[in-house]
């Protein structure tokens, strides 16, 4: 099952995705919302960021490539930080490039949603808790994170956390393709097989410092590859078998 959120008529709904089209939920997919009213094409509304977490748990450097581009070696255990609820966005969205930056990059990862409280959980409690898998893009103020060897101001301007276009609930995390193209020009490729840590046991580690919530999001790092992104240009993250976030850069 794919879900998302959408807008149409003016206003803004949860919904499910069947085919090309997509029918209204009553609530949240998570809470058990519940399809009603006619479906509408896809093609005629807009999809929104599919969560509206109340916060957006990252991981660092959790492919060994990555960590070694970044001249950095793998952690002992999952290296977290936050990004707030307003960097979010979804599909088609800007990315707005802040003036206080001059080097600001793309990070196509899986993001994954939350689908009940987890606190104190264990890799097969977390497993169970997941409700579904997105495309995630963790957009980064390099020369930031690099001046202040902290991530929260570098992670954290609006619109650094393109999400979408939908969650799909019936993926298996296990061996699938991340990958982002910069104007048509692959910058990254990796698999979620060489994660260090995967999903489940991030979820877990994660619930044992913080209780995550129901439509919560993690983003469960990148493969290596990552670049600068500027004014002009669209930015997609692709992961097999999930779909396609594109967003303009402005």
């Amino acid at each position: 099952m794919r879900t998302c959120r959408f807008r149409a008529g003016g206003q803004e709904r949860w919904g499910v995705i069947e085919g090309d089209r997509v029918r209204a939920l009553n609530g949240e997919p998570w809470a058990g919302g519940l399809a009603e009213g006619k479906p509408l094409p896809l093609a005629e509304v807009t999809l929104l960021a599919p969560v509206r977490p109340s916060k957006v748990v990252c991981v660092g450097r959790n492919y060994a490539a990555h960590a070694r581009e970044m001249g950095t070696e793998v952690p002992k255990q999952p290296l977290l930080f936050l990004k707030p609820p307003s960097a979010v966005i979804g599909p088609g969205e800007e990315i707005r490039c802040p003036p206080g930056s001059s080097d600001v990059q793309h990070e196509a990862e899986l993001g994954v949603v939350v689908g009940r409280a987890l606190s104190r959980a264990g890799a097969a409690e977390a497993r169970q808790a997941i409700f579904g898998y997105t495309c995630l893009n963790d957009v980064t103020a390099r020369d930031i994170q690099r001046e202040e060897k902290q991530f929260t101001r570098a992670k954290g301007f609006d619109t650094f956390c393109p999400v979408g276009p939908w969650i799909d609930t019936g993926l298996d995390p296990a061996e699938l393709t991340v990958a982002c193209r910069v104007n048509g020009a692959e910058r990254q490729r990796g698999s979620t097989r060489d994660m260090v840590f995967d999903p489940y046991a991030l979820l877990a580690f994660i619930s044992n410092v913080m209780t995550l919530l129901p439509g919560d999001l993690v983003a469960t790092g990148t493969p290596e590859g990552v670049g600068r992104i500027e004014p002009g240009d669209w930015v997609e993250v692709e992961v097999s078998g999930l779909g396609l976030l594109r967003n303009p850069v402005a």
